[in-house]
């Protein structure tokens, strides 16, 4: 992992030492000449968390935060810290994110399905979350380690997501990125509590309130998400694709690119032919289409989910086994996630300072009245300054983010966004240096035993058959290696089901390029 050793406030030092001192986020001192870092908590004091708590290992990594595990110094009680470093706080929104993310963990009522925010305080480098600590595991790894996998238990699980979404929905909030990765069991215990814990995109809203900001990850989203108009209908459809793969192992709607998948999405169409379909009962199948209906306004609420009569006759579900091709393909879904996951994890350790002044040298070019905003002809004016970086697509992405906002002009934070994303992935040096990262001997290839070490090294157990499955799927010429070609394919357009991306950008501005026409039909770009 490489920072086990390391406090989060360590890590956050470093990390502000070496790029913090470029970083917008920053006022001037007057006094001393030199820039403070911005306060992301308002009313919250400036604090060091190593007095309160003894940090202990890392337990996880996103783009913004690193989740430790850390003890609490008075009550020696086991938490989670997650911590997020002001350096990569880059934009206005990724503030106002971290804020909103807070206030709506505070703002929810204590439930045994959510899980609970013990405080959250900041200092000069980072702002940190304590919570309550999740010790049990992901969901597909629950699922995938049981020796008896049922509709029955595959309903129970159902039944906790669901009463999360009635929670947050009752309470004012959206969650917007309800997927298996997000729900940790509380403990190893066979009947352990299940619960939410990642609250990053959720957003507050009021009765008949809309949205248009694309946000979560692409087998999730709802029909109406890539039509910019949404409510909080959509964690009801994200839960029907969650409870569609619990039972039979793959997601309703894939494809081999983002493209691809939202076209799936729009279609509708879902296979109730492929195994184990055939064996299930019509009740489940029949919840799976309701919870699925492509109009939000005939969609069940999260009430009519959990009094559907799968859901309220649980005990009743059939108890038989759904097979071994259901837990092989849960497994292969997990560990590739947990491949690519890894290989984005180091994608965004190499993100740096002088990235980012580029980008902003770049806005400033474009913005030649100097206001600030740029529209489509200051971006069309102004390709060649950036051509040099992206590709015709990626700056055919900008211009489409300009054109289909809602204001026909992108801000700096907004540009800045855009531009970070597009780069996270265009940039071959970053996914050389990914590559670089599972190819230990430096022969230019990645190797079976390679592939096995990184996902045991990244937490997973009795990996060797289904990391061969995976090495069978990136290695398409099948000469035993994964070259660095096959590997950027991978990154770039692996997203079918047994290459499934864990979306580490918070879900913005990703590669799906979608424009909503005049006469309100969709343009996906082609796949």
């Amino acid at each position: 992992m490489g920072n086990c050793c390391r406090s989060p406030a360590a890590v956050a030092r470093e990390d502000v030492k070496s790029s913090f001192s470029g970083q917008d986020h920053s006022r001037r001192d007057s006094n001393a000449g030199k820039k403070v870092p911005v306060t992301v908590l308002n009313g919250v004091p400036k604090e060091n968390i190593e007095e309160k708590y003894m940090v202990d290992r890392e337990l996880g990594r996103g783009e913004f935060g690193v989740t430790y595990l850390c003890i609490d110094r008075q009550t020696r009680d086991l938490l989670a810290c997650k911590s997020i470093s002001k350096r990569k706080l880059r934009t206005a929104v990724d503030i106002e994110d971290v804020r909103r993310e807070v206030a709506i963990m505070k703002h929810l009522p204590k439930n045994s399905s959510i899980v609970s925010l013990k405080e959250a305080c900041e200092d000069e480098n980072a702002v940190h979350l304590v919570m309550e600590l999740c010790e049990g595991g992901e969901l597909f790894d629950r699922i995938v380690a049981r020796g008896h996998y049922t509709e029955r238990a595959a309903a129970a699980v159902m039944r906790t997501i669901v009463e999360v979404v009635q929670l947050c929905h009752k309470h004012g909030v959206i969650h917007r990125d309800l997927k298996p990765e997000n729900f940790l069991f509380a403990n190893k215990k066979e009947n352990s509590p299940l619960k939410a814990i990642d609250f990053g995109l959720s957003i507050f809203f009021k009765p008949g309130e809309k949205f248009s900001e694309i946000v979560g990850s692409p087998y999730y989203m709802a029909p109406e998400v890539l039509k910019r108009n949404y409510g909080p209908e959509i964690d009801i459809w994200s839960a029907g694709v969650i409870l569609y793969i619990l039972l039979c192992g793959v997601p309703p709607f894939w494809a081999e690119t983002e493209q691809g998948v939202a076209q799936a999405i729009l279609r509708g169409l879902i296979d109730f032919k492929r195994d184990p379909w055939p064996s299930i009962s019509e009740s489940a199948k029949s919840l799976v289409k309701q919870m699925l209906e492509p109009d939000p306004k005939l969609r069940l609420s999260a009430k009519q989910v959990l009094d559907h009569p799968w859901l309220q006759n649980i005990k009743k579900a059939p108890n038989v086994p759904l097979g071994d091709v259901v837990k092989s393909r849960l497994k292969q879904f997990s560990m590739m996630n947990r491949f690519k996951r890894k290989a984005l994890r180091v994608i965004a350790d190499f993100l740096s300072t002088e990235e980012v002044e580029d980008i902003k040298e770049m806005f400033k070019k474009i913005d030649t009245d100097n206001d600030g905003i740029v529209n489509i002809e200051d971006l069309k004016a102004g390709i060649h300054y950036f051509s040099s970086q992206l590709a015709e697509p990626e700056i055919q992405m900008l211009i489409e983010a300009v054109d289909s906002n809602g204001k026909g002009t992108l801000d700096y934070g907004e540009f800045v966004a855009v531009s970070l994303h597009l780069q996270r992935m265009a940039n071959d040096e970053h996914l050389r240096k990914a590559f670089s990262y599972f190819d230990k001997d430096g022969n230019g290839f990645i190797e079976p035993d390679e592939l096995r070490d990184a996902l045991v090294e990244d937490g997973a157990d009795d990996c060797t058959d289904v990391a061969n499955d995976i090495f069978q799927e990136v290695d398409t010429n099948k000469d035993g290696l994964i070259s660095y070609e096959e590997f950027v394919a991978m990154m770039k357009t692996g997203t079918d089901w047994r290459k499934a991306s864990r979306h580490y950008s918070r879900g913005r501005f990703n590669s799906l390029s979608i424009k909503l026409m005049k006469d309100g039909s969709l343009n996906l770009g082609s796949e």
